[in-house]
């Protein structure tokens, strides 16, 4: 649940470190239909006899796949500003696969507000800082800059 902030706050929020979320396993299934929708159905995504003869030992899920959770977690992390209307995604300034996501595993996403910048009267630019951990694993699956936009009426 988006924890709600007041404008006149916003300044202690930079570097503000949100609460994990909560774990999230990626299925077999979600993995195929990933694969179905991007048309990237590469064997060590949908292939497990195959994918289990590589180096992952069976299969992985899409880094962009991965990538894509990042709007499931944000319900749980985000901050949103008192007044906002809605919001919107302005893009990723550095994104890295770090590690691979095997089929079965659970991945959590950590979040750190970078920047929050009032762009123009009622429109909030904020920068955030994430990571997506796998459990029981020291590497993240990946990090990222994501940059979005809150807009209050």
């Amino acid at each position: 649940m988006p924890q709600v902030i007041e404008k006149a706050d916003i300044s202690s929020y930079i570097g503000h470190e949100c609460e994990p979320t909560e774990w999230f396993e990626v299925t077999q299934d979600q993995v195929n239909q990933f694969a179905d929708c991007t048309l990237d159905h590469q064997f060590i995504h949908i292939d497990p006899v195959a994918a289990a003869q590589t180096p992952f030992g069976g299969t992985v899920a899409h880094g962009f796949l991965t990538l894509s959770m990042l709007s499931h977690f944000s319900s749980q992390y985000n901050l949103v500003i008192n007044g906002i209307t809605f919001g919107v995604n302005k893009g990723f300034d550095k994104v890295r696969f770090v590690a691979p996501v095997r089929v079965g595993s659970k991945i959590r996403c950590h979040a750190k507000i970078k920047s929050i910048i009032e762009k123009r009267p009622g429109q909030f630019d904020f920068i955030m800082d994430l990571s997506v951990e796998i459990e029981g694993q020291e590497k993240p699956a990946l990090v990222a800059e994501w940059l979005t936009v809150q807009f209050a009426s």
